[in-house]
């Protein structure tokens, strides 16, 4: 017990919060989106972001909204935002974008044309690929660590199946599709993720943009949002 101990004090258990939303769908019939993304915020457990998660969730009380951030329906002013005026729903973004920038994580957003695939089958063999090519990348960044948890709900089970197939690798990973995603900003900052990085890129292809995208952001304004998160990319 006391060599236990001694261990414990020099040892320090390194764990990896990984965060992980998606944009788009697996369907390709009339209607559905011409991207597919997935965004991963990588957050090491030992840089604490506890002061600058309390000041998000101030500015958000004083602002009168602390419920979980829905990226696509603030923009696109639906559901429980469809009576905020414009001047709220940018103050809710200013607030998760602004922590998003303060805190020490890393970020990386992988995004699909579907426009270049014709079924399922290859989406999802792409969508293996670009996730499977990160992984090994970053691999000696992944086995600095003792733990690897990913959160992920499971809202496409076909991804959250990759997920698992490709991060199984790790001994000490571990997938969590239950929990509190009002307190897990870090999700919501991966669902702002997926669609920043959607609009960068439409703009670098000259995709169409929605009207609401367009009354949301001016170019200048997302450009300078996309340069101070490159700042951050894994």
């Amino acid at each position: 017990m006391y060599q236990i101990n001694i261990f414990r004090r020099w040892y320090s258990i390194k764990r990896l919060n990984i965060f992980v939303d998606e944009t788009g769908e697996f369907g390709f019939g009339l209607g559905s989106s011409e991207l597919y993304g997935i965004s991963f915020t990588f957050h090491d457990q030992d840089d604490d972001i506890g002061s600058e998660l309390d000041k998000l969730n101030n500015r958000l009380k004083r602002i009168g909204y602390s419920k979980m951030i829905h990226m696509a329906d603030l923009i696109m002013r639906r559901n429980e935002y469809s009576k905020m005026s414009i001047e709220t729903r940018k103050s809710i973004f200013n607030s998760i974008y602004q922590f998003s920038r303060r805190i020490l994580v890393k970020y990386r957003t992988i995004i699909i044309d579907k426009r270049y695939t014709d079924n399922t089958r290859v989406l999802k063999g792409n969508i293996t690929k670009e996730i499977d090519s990160m992984i090994k990348e970053q691999e000696l960044f992944f086995r600095r660590y003792d733990y690897i948890v990913l959160y992920y709900d499971n809202g496409q089970e076909i991804l959250g199946t990759i997920l698992d197939a490709l991060f199984s690798r790790f001994d000490n990973y571990e997938h969590r599709i239950d929990f509190n995603h009002v307190e897990k900003r870090l999700f919501q900052v991966s669902d702002m993720l997926t669609y920043i990085d959607k609009y960068d890129y439409k703009y670098k292809n000259s995709m169409s943009f929605s009207k609401s995208e367009k009354y949301f952001f001016t170019n200048e304004e997302i450009r300078k949002i996309i340069k101070e998160l490159n700042k951050k990319r894994f």
